[in-house]
């Protein structure tokens, strides 16, 4: 049976077309603000990034990022971080990346990412 969602769980989707393949993120968010970002392909998930956001803080942290093996080489990961980077944003969050993935990306590109990267 299917857990029902409180209203502190929030939703963010984002439809990404790369290599004729449709991916959608979505955001899932417990009433203590950990959760994950999900990432879907026809309805399965394929990839995630597992957060916790400390809203008193405007803190987003990112501990890891993860797609199947089956799916790689999309780009997905890459539509993971856009979608996270997307997210704090549009909630004036600042990002600790404690994922090696995200922290490497925004290290090789600052420029795209001081506006929310918490050093």
């Amino acid at each position: 049976m299917a857990r029902k969602k409180t209203q502190e769980e929030q939703t963010l989707i984002v439809t990404h077309l790369n290599y004729g393949f449709m991916a959608t993120t979505k955001m899932e968010l417990s009433e203590l603000h950990n959760g994950l970002l999900g990432l879907f392909e026809e309805e399965k998930r394929v990839g995630e990034m597992v957060l916790s956001i400390t809203p008193e803080k405007n803190e987003l942290m990112v501990f890891h990022t993860e797609v199947s093996p089956e799916f790689g080489g999309k780009g997905y990961a890459g539509q993971l971080l856009e979608s996270l980077v997307s997210y704090a944003r549009n909630n004036n969050l600042k990002i600790i990346p404690l994922c090696p993935y995200v922290h490497a990306q925004f290290k090789k590109h600052p420029e795209l990412y001081d506006d929310v990267w918490k050093k």
